[in-house]
């Protein structure tokens, strides 16, 4: 009787159940993978208005630039003037969430001196007030600086486009799956794989016929497997506790659970960089936080990459969670497919490579 050929296959299998055992078994891995993340979903999912104190203004090529409402607005910190965005682009953007209101302002012959045409969405949600309140006070100062006080000098004529309104949940959900991806990535693969190097499991491993691969394979498979399942959950108590936005439906979860398994297999490669140099598993946190805590802070997890200075942006925009984070955000409330947020997944995959 001949024996059966060993199947590599089974082997990468097995070792996949084996290790999704232990990560289910493991406290620290659903901490990061689902309790931590849902902790801020509750949080922020419980607090209306848009979170973020940034108002991006689209400015209309027929505005009067030289006038002294436009002027003053450029002075104020919170509102960020746009320009460089043809009219059809900044309508879209307007309703799809990506930029608050868009200013048209024209100089009069009488009073009012100034019309301030301003247009919003409701997927401007809080910020439009933020904005008018801005223009009132500025109407109020140069109205303050005219003898005899004539009347305003200054008014606003509203238009809303209708759209989703975008609210908290939208913004911070995708950030907090971005981060829950990137902690099982990188902590998950360093730690696992550090500690079969310790143990000496895998010189006990390649003393069999299985391959190399499927170690790796099998390890990868649970891994990758235990996040998406806590994506998909993730996803669906935002979307049924607290109103996510998810255009498509299904179709848009399925977009989402792509773009996850994309993003966990990229943050898996630090994790292999992160074990491959630490010593021992005291050396893994420290090494493991300098790659996760700048761009669990600096990626647009809890507040838009706008808000930070000049100087700071291009340092988050380096970031592969940062671009995890933007397509998320795309395919949920914009409606993207994945090949609309291709540049995103593009830029991923190379810092994956």
């Amino acid at each position: 009787m001949t024996d059966k050929p060993y199947s590599n296959l089974n082997a990468t299998l097995a070792i996949a159940k084996a290790s999704f055992r232990s990560i289910v078994r493991s406290p620290s891995s659903v901490v990061f993978t689902l309790l931590f993340p849902l902790i801020f979903i509750l949080v922020f999912g419980f607090i209306s208005g848009g979170g973020v104190i940034s108002v991006d203004v689209g400015v209309a090529k027929t505005n009067d630039t030289i006038n002294p409402v436009y002027r003053a607005l450029k002075t104020v910190s919170v509102v960020r003037l746009i320009h460089n965005q043809t009219p059809q682009e900044m309508e879209a953007n307007l309703k799809k969430g990506s930029i608050d209101a868009i200013i048209d302002i024209q100089k009069n012959a009488q009073p009012p001196y100034f019309t301030v045409n301003l247009k919003h969405s409701q997927a401007s949600g809080d910020k439009v007030g933020i904005l008018k309140t801005t223009l009132n006070n500025i109407f109020y100062e140069i109205n303050s600086r005219i003898p005899n006080a004539p009347p305003p000098a200054a008014i606003i004529k509203e238009a809303e486009v209708k759209s989703r309104e975008y609210r908290t949940i939208d913004f911070i959900l995708p950030g907090q799956l971005g981060f829950s991806l990137l902690s099982t990535g990188v902590f998950g693969t360093a730690f696992v794989f550090l500690s079969l190097r310790i143990t000496m499991v895998l010189k006990r491993f390649f003393a069999t016929p299985v391959k190399r691969f499927s170690i790796v394979l099998g390890e990868a498979i649970a891994r990758i497997s235990f996040a998406l399942i806590g994506a998909l959950f993730i996803i669906l108590v935002g979307h049924y506790a607290f109103g996510f936005t998810l255009v498509h439906g299904f179709t848009t979860v399925l977009s989402m659970m792509l773009l996850s398994f994309i993003g966990v297999v990229v943050f898996m490669g630090f994790g292999f960089v992160v074990s491959g140099i630490a010593k021992n598993e005291s050396t893994v946190p420290p090494i493991a936080n300098m790659i996760t805590l700048p761009q669990f802070l600096l990626s647009g997890t809890f507040f838009s990459i706008n808000v930070f200075p000049a100087w700071l942006q291009p340092i988050s925009r380096a970031l592969p969670l940062t671009y995890l984070n933007d397509a998320l955000r795309k395919v949920a409330f914009e409606g993207a497919s994945l090949v609309d947020v291709s540049h995103q997944i593009l830029i991923m995959c190379i810092w994956g490579w």
